[in-house]
């Protein structure tokens, strides 16, 4: 079984932000600009979360894709004191030196749920003109398949066992190039240890996780038209959670996608995109 083929339309691009070497993809030339925000896994990257998605977007919008700080090619710096906090100010000062003062932004994940509490900000720090979350946002359940995550190890065996944790179709997992792609970018230099640190914990202090945890994001303060859009299969979200969040939000709406799990835009990208053209509607603003 191999995945499918990548149509790559994206261009590879650096920027200093306050000293700290950014990466992102760039792509297309509309009028109207998307920011996409990838996933937190180990390895994780804008290419990895975007690469299928793209080609979509990429003739109606013009398509801004960065790496996290501590992901991908973006530096490999974790703070420990607030990494959740850092990794925000890192993004809305990257936006800032891109010089965006309006786009749509769109989050898989861990992009798509710090992407909802910086859109609950009261003064919001982004440009928002319209918000998407993909499994994104709400309660995250502690759960089998969640510590299949954490407990990745660099080993084939572990990344094997991280992507059944996040894909339904058996092809993500079950294709040992892709597989091995996946391997080499969660073991680049700094990658491993930047993402694994976030486990990290004194002794003096109160054991914490970030899963399990009531969610406490005041969805009602977005003010952008929000789309949450959920994989009927994640094993990493609770069933209905994307009803619940949208429901708290005043101008959100959500969706359900058949026959994928945690990542739509890696598995249906052709669908959501559909969704995203149809939401976002290319010159559309506010």
């Amino acid at each position: 079984m191999r995945v499918p083929p990548v149509e790559k339309v994206h261009r590879s691009r650096f920027v200093e932000v306050d000293g700290m070497r950014t990466h992102f993809l760039e792509a297309g030339d509309g009028p109207t600009t998307v920011v996409l925000l990838h996933s937190g896994e180990f390895g994780g990257c804008a290419e990895l979360s975007w690469e299928y998605l793209i080609p979509h977007l990429a003739a109606h919008f013009r398509v801004i894709a960065p790496d996290w700080l501590g992901f991908g090619q973006t530096a490999m710096v974790h703070d420990f004191v607030n990494k959740r906090g850092r990794m925000k100010s890192h993004l809305a000062r990257f936006i800032q030196v891109m010089a965006l003062d309006r786009a749509h932004f769109v989050g898989n994940s861990m992009g798509g749920s710090f992407l909802l509490e910086l859109a609950a900000e009261s003064p919001c720090r982004l440009p928002l003109d319209r918000i998407v979350a993909i499994s994104g946002g709400g309660f995250t359940p502690d759960n089998e398949h969640r510590q299949r995550l954490l407990a990745y190890d660099g080993t084939k065996e572990a990344m094997v066992s991280l992507l059944r944790a996040i894909f339904e179709d058996p092809v993500w997992y079950s294709d040992d190039d892709y597989v091995e792609r996946r391997r080499r970018l969660s073991l680049m230099p700094g990658a491993w240890e930047a993402v694994a640190a976030a486990r990290f914990k004194s002794p003096m202090a109160k054991p914490r996780s970030d899963f399990g945890h009531p969610d406490t994001t005041p969805y009602a303060n977005i003010e952008a038209p929000t789309l949450l859009i959920a994989g009927a299969l994640d094993r990493l979200r609770l069933e209905g959670y994307t009803t619940l969040v949208a429901g708290q939000i005043p101008q959100g709406q959500a969706v359900v996608l058949p026959d994928c799990g945690h990542c739509p835009n890696i598995e249906q990208p052709e669908l959501v995109g559909r969704h995203l053209l149809e939401f976002l509607g290319p010159g559309r603003s506010g």
